[in-house]
């Protein structure tokens, strides 16, 4: 009883702050922290006048945590804390270092779990954090156990006094879990029944791939996602890249990227590992925004020479400046574009197309988004011809295009109708 009054106090103190609202039609981006992103988050929460950073517990200390936050929330931001107890078999040191990290009798523990969520809460009222995303494993099978282990958490939420308008529910799916589409039909009822405002969604591809040219992974994604919209629920895409854009056609509400590839697909060995980004080999990629595809710089040089480097010159509407100095030099090599640049662009650029594909009515999102297929792919193809791509970062050629055609056709006919009606009321 004294760990759940420790905790009651915590979260009546995080409602004191501005509460959080879902619904909407503005799918927005969220800064998914990771590893060398303090002066990234400043600079761009600063630069928009407000966001919303996604804490890593793995890539800071709890003073890095609480120093951050009071910076995002003065500049008008808003903070919230990823749990990030995917793996109970993690073994990331800074990770494991953390208060709310399960002692030797595991998550759901009868005794473990309610000192978990109260240390959760006070990291996140020490944060600033307007609401509390609940911890969740990743689930290599949706089963009735999963489940009922999901619920337990839920459950000890709510005998802790947590209101369910101040939790999110971490869902963290593995591949397989995803690609299995009577899985997803459990989860998807679940979801419907479970006590939460928001659940925050982590989908592991299902290969090392970047971008994935899987239609049965793309199309369950989007499943989950307008499913969980219609039942009520807000929605958070956790750890997404340009391909994860095409949620705001499912009513998503944020989908979170960063700078390293770790932060922007989801990865287990990113939770298993002491290696971080820093110490590994690492090439400086310039994203096309209208492409949806990324390129080395050395790609562009011969893009220059062979006169096509306008075709992926980055429109003033995108609002990045940043990289605008690889096309107004003779050779883009020696423009001078550093990784601060490329990471800045890249956010910016997905903050402006998140907004863009997030229209007044879901017939209007959705041709916005496949008219942006569809020209991406006529420009890509042509620059292919002259071999010129982004290899794994290829819309193209990593079949993204095709998959994600695919998963928006059967969003429309499964769930077309429903959100067609729901769309105002996702407007508030």
């Amino acid at each position: 009883m004294r760990l759940y009054a420790h905790l009651i106090r915590h979260v009546r103190r995080v409602e004191s702050h501005k509460v959080i609202n879902w619904g909407g039609i503005r799918l927005e981006l969220s800064l998914q922290f990771g590893f060398g992103m303090m002066e990234h988050c400043r600079f761009l929460v600063r630069s928009w006048a407000g966001g919303t950073v996604v804490l890593s517990p793995r890539d800071m200390t709890t003073s890095q945590m609480s120093q951050l936050s009071a910076d995002i929330i003065r500049s008008g931001g808003e903070v919230l804390v990823d749990p990030q107890l995917y793996l109970p078999k993690a073994n990331h040191q800074r990770l494991t270092s953390h208060d709310h990290w399960p002692n030797g009798g595991g998550l759901h523990s009868p005794s473990e779990l309610p000192r978990v969520l109260s240390a959760l809460a006070e990291r996140n009222n020490e944060c600033g954090a307007n609401k509390v995303i609940l911890p969740g494993t990743l689930a290599s099978r949706i089963d009735g156990t999963w489940i009922s282990a999901t619920e337990l958490i839920l459950d000890a939420a709510g005998r802790a006094g947590m209101n369910a308008d101040q939790t999110i529910l971490t869902v963290a799916l593995g591949s397989d879990a995803v690609r299995d589409n009577r899985q997803v039909e459990l989860l998807v009822e679940a979801i419907d029944r479970w006590n939460t405002s928001a659940i925050y969604l982590i989908v592991e591809p299902p290969s090392p791939s970047y971008l994935v040219g899987d239609p049965t992974w793309t199309t369950n994604v989007l499943d989950i996602v307008a499913s969980t919209k219609l039942a009520g629920k807000g929605v958070i895409v956790g750890y997404a890249n340009q391909q994860m854009l095409f949620a705001a056609c499912a009513g998503a509400d944020a989908i979170c990227s960063g700078t390293w590839m770790n932060v922007r697909s989801f990865t287990q060995g990113r939770f298993l590992s002491v290696e971080d980004d820093e110490i590994k080999q690492r090439s400086t990629w310039y994203y096309a925004p209208h492409l949806f595809s990324e390129y080395k710089i050395p790609t562009l040089d011969i893009a220059k020479k062979i006169g096509l480097l306008e075709l992926v010159r980055t429109q003033s509407r995108y609002g990045s400046e940043f990289a605008e100095p690889l096309f107004t030099v003779p050779q883009p090599s020696l423009a001078g574009f550093t990784e601060q640049h490329a990471f800045r662009h890249f956010l910016q650029s997905m903050r402006v197309q998140a907004e863009e594909y997030s229209q007044p009515s879901f017939d209007q999102s959705l041709a916005t988004y496949r008219t942006a297929l569809d020209q991406a792919e006529a420009t890509l193809t042509q620059l292919r011809q002259k071999s010129i791509t982004g290899q794994q970062r290829d819309f193209l050629g990593s079949e993204c295009i095709d998959a994600n055609r695919a998963a928006l056709q059967v969003l429309e006919q499964n769930h077309g109708p429903r959100l067609r009606r729901a769309w105002s009321k996702f407007a508030g």
